[in-house]
């Protein structure tokens, strides 16, 4: 890599992370809607057309940052390492339960019921696709194809259970549950 790409690279990151702040500073403050990329912009001290080198609009925004924050926590949780096992589950259901806790911000309520979907639909996304690589060598696709979406919302659901206060489990104790399962439940049915 040449050394103007990289820095290059370096300012691009640099002016992503203005923007989400921005962003994040403002949805405290006004309701979604109301945004502009105008405000957004202004708050990061970079003008529209540097927005919108980044972004379409302040949806790809929202949806940029709920995707890297859920796949950074998987990567987190599982230390990049890639297994079908009861550990790896337990870590997968920790990493959710973090990317759930993460939202906990100064927000209107707005922002809440537009970030709540997309929240979970990012993590079931990113949990398929660990689910995918970790099962590639034990199952067909077809099997993974069945497999896959069901232990993704298991995983997903006992995180939300946790999330939403529902139960009285801790994160560790929902997580060994969550485990036993996925791994007990995938054990039976390949008997």
């Amino acid at each position: 890599m040449k050394m103007g790409t990289k820095v290059l690279n370096v300012r691009n990151t640099q002016t992503k992370q203005s923007l989400i702040n921005a962003f994040l500073q403002l949805v405290s403050e006004k309701d979604f809607e109301k945004i502009r990329i105008a405000d957004i912009s202004q708050r990061a001290h970079v003008n529209r057309a540097t927005f919108y080198a980044h972004f379409n609009d302040k949806y790809e925004l929202l949806d940029y940052m709920i995707g890297d924050s859920a796949s950074a926590a998987i990567v987190e949780f599982t230390s990049g390492t890639v297994k079908f096992d009861q550990d790896s589950i337990v870590q997968l259901v920790l990493g959710a339960c973090y990317f759930y806790q993460q939202p906990k911000m100064k927000c209107r309520s707005s922002y809440i019921g537009l970030v709540v979907p997309q929240l979970k639909e990012k993590m079931i996304n990113e949990l398929k696709i660990y689910l995918m690589k970790s099962l590639e060598n034990m199952q067909t696709e077809i099997e993974r194809n069945f497999y896959v979406p069901i232990f993704a919302n298991i995983i997903n659901e006992g995180a939300l259970q946790w999330a939403s206060g529902k139960v009285t489990m801790n994160q560790e104790e929902i997580a060994r549950k969550v485990s036993l399962l996925v791994i007990g439940g995938y054990q039976l049915s390949v008997e």
